[in-house]
């Protein structure tokens, strides 16, 4: 089948390419978003296979639909920005790969926390500068601290287990659906309320829907210890951020780790180190010194990438062939959209 890619990188090629010996797929290549303004980019592809920040709404997919598009490939677990509906109202099928490699999301949520409270990003500037001082990275031990987690599917999990038994953190959760593993190792599952005022260190790993659209927001920040460190690797839009900022000036919020921005598609997976940046949100972000941010790099690892580019062409094969797909996203698993 000749499928189509939307915003791809020379490591997109690469992996893609590698796992294609396996598959024989026709694999074409682009390095723009798929967006309104691209929609008609495709020639004869029944399949287009796309990433996090692309576009698939009603007008796109409709045109998709018109040019011959049956299959919606994403390259990512998450789905909030297709129109699933839409999608099969038009005859579509949309597959994603709801688990490349949840240890390396989870590793780096943890790894934005040390950084973020040893200062390791400010202490690495400042040794490169022979500036040796001490003054300003006070930091405080895990161990004993309690951290809240907002969704404990496969990454959640992961990071439970790293600070409850890695770090002899006291781990408390909330997610809809508790997890048994997450329970037999002692993590008790409370309502947000008692989730934010008990946490010192919360860390996000719950889908973007209309329920968790913003649900880091000023009531929210409110409730929450004074000096709490928010780490979220999961979507952008969970987060407030003008409410976040405000709790930054404040003092509420004391370490804020983003892997993703609210924003972000206009930002993110390009070099713009050569450009002025008109996010005036973004910008003020950059100005705490106790904020740290990567640019969704959570997933960057060789077993996420070698993961994701297998089980995509997996699926686009299993569909071609007309056998079943474990990996279908069907109109039910929208919650509230």
């Amino acid at each position: 089948m000749k499928i189509s890619f939307f915003s791809t990188k020379s490591y997109d090629r690469e992996f893609f390419e590698r796992a294609n010996q396996n598959f024989g797929h026709e694999l074409v290549f682009y390095s723009s978003k798929l967006n309104f303004e691209t929609r008609d980019i495709i020639k004869d592809s029944p399949c287009v296979c796309v990433f996090v920040n692309d576009t698939l709404d009603q007008e796109v997919l409709t045109a998709l639909a018109d040019n011959g598009v049956s299959l919606i490939a994403l390259r990512c677990a998450g789905f909030n920005n297709v129109d699933v509906r839409a999608a099969y109202e038009l005859g579509m099928s949309v597959v994603r790969v709801p688990a490349y490699s949840p240890n390396a999301v989870a590793e780096h949520a943890v790894g934005l926390m040390l950084a973020l409270n040893r200062k390791i990003h400010r202490s690495y500037s400042r040794v490169r500068n022979c500036n040796f001082s001490l003054q300003g990275l006070l930091g405080f031990d895990m161990a004993g601290k309690t951290a809240g987690i907002i969704g404990t599917g496969r990454i959640g999990q992961i990071v439970a287990r790293i600070l409850k038994q890695g770090m002899g953190m006291k781990v408390i959760a909330h997610d809809p659906k508790p997890c048994p593993e997450c329970e037999s190792m002692g993590v008790e599952y409370v309502d947000l309320t008692t989730l934010y005022s008990d946490s010192d260190i919360i860390s996000l790993h719950c889908p973007l829907t209309h329920d968790t659209h913003h649900l880091i927001n000023t009531e929210a920040l409110s409730l929450m210890k004074d000096g709490v460190m928010i780490v979220n690797t999961s979507r952008g839009a969970v987060i407030d951020t003008c409410a976040v900022i405000e709790m930054l000036k404040s003092g509420k919020v004391g370490y804020l780790g983003l892997d993703v921005y609210e924003q972000e598609g206009d930002l993110f997976f390009e070099d713009l180190s050569d450009k002025v940046i008109t996010d005036d949100v973004f910008e003020r972000l950059l100005t705490f010194p106790n904020v740290l941010i990567t640019g969704h790099q959570g997933f960057f690892t060789e077993d996420a990438l070698r993961a994701i580019a297998d089980t995509t062409l997996q699926n686009v094969t299993s569909c071609e062939n007309g056998k079943p797909c474990e990996n279908l996203v069907t109109p039910d698993m929208v919650v509230n959209k």
